[in-house]
């Protein structure tokens, strides 16, 4: 009998195999198969991936992030992000992709803001982009997956309220730069972010922050094969 991850990977496999286009309406074979992936992925517990909270192992990994990779096709990729107590993921984007993300131990806070529209203005300096927040709630293996959409809630950013903490992550298609789907920073302008949804900001892009180093780890649960 196949694992949960394997059942998992195909039916990410068959959602993403043909999403819409950007700026399409999703057609109802689409928004059927993403709703059962997000029942499938609400299901997958630690221990299906063999997956220990060990605070131990967190706290003596020398880089606040790691990403244990499981498996990746051209539609989609699936790993699972460790985080120390106190780590976080910065404010980035997902170019024309779709995600989902599981909590699988531990709290975070996510929030998602919609993907942003240059406005040009004469001033000097990096462009101005405008934004909306969507969401900034807490996150637990008792919550349903978060999901991105290419436009809406494509930006987001990851906190660690009670860690250590982990995630399991599906993008798709999975990051190209070669074909443009490269990841980008940004910063919210004009002081703390707001908590009130629907609320617009202005973002600009940063480089990549000096504290947020991301490593890797070794996948340690069943195969996944496709």
């Amino acid at each position: 009998m196949a694992s949960v991850v394997q059942r998992l990977a195909r039916q990410a496999r068959l959602t993403f195999t043909f999403p819409p286009r950007v700026g399409e309406e999703p057609g109802r074979f689409f928004l059927e198969n993403l709703a059962e992936l997000r029942r499938m992925m609400f299901e997958v517990q630690a221990a299906d991936l063999r997956l220990v909270p060990v605070p131990q192992r967190a706290e003596s990994c020398s880089v606040p992030v790691s990403y244990m990779h499981i498996c990746e096709t051209e539609q989609f990729s699936m790993g699972v992000f460790l985080l120390r107590p106190g780590a976080s993921i910065p404010l980035h984007d997902h170019p024309d992709m779709h995600g989902l993300l599981r909590v699988l131990y531990g709290t975070v806070r996510l929030s998602c803001l919609d993907r942003p529209v240059p406005v040009q203005y004469a001033v000097r300096g990096p462009p101005l982009l405008r934004s909306v927040l969507r969401s900034s709630a807490l996150y637990t293996e008792h919550s349903g997956p978060c999901v991105l959409h290419p436009d809406r809630d494509n930006l987001h950013r990851v906190e660690v309220v009670d860690g250590p903490s982990a995630f399991l992550d599906i993008l798709a298609p999975p990051y190209d730069p070669d074909q443009g789907r490269d990841c980008h920073y940004y910063r919210v302008l004009g002081g703390p972010e707001p908590a009130v949804s629907g609320t617009e900001v202005w973002v600009t892009e940063v480089p990549q922050p000096e504290e947020f180093r991301c490593g890797g780890e070794q996948y340690q649960g069943p195969p996944v094969r496709l």
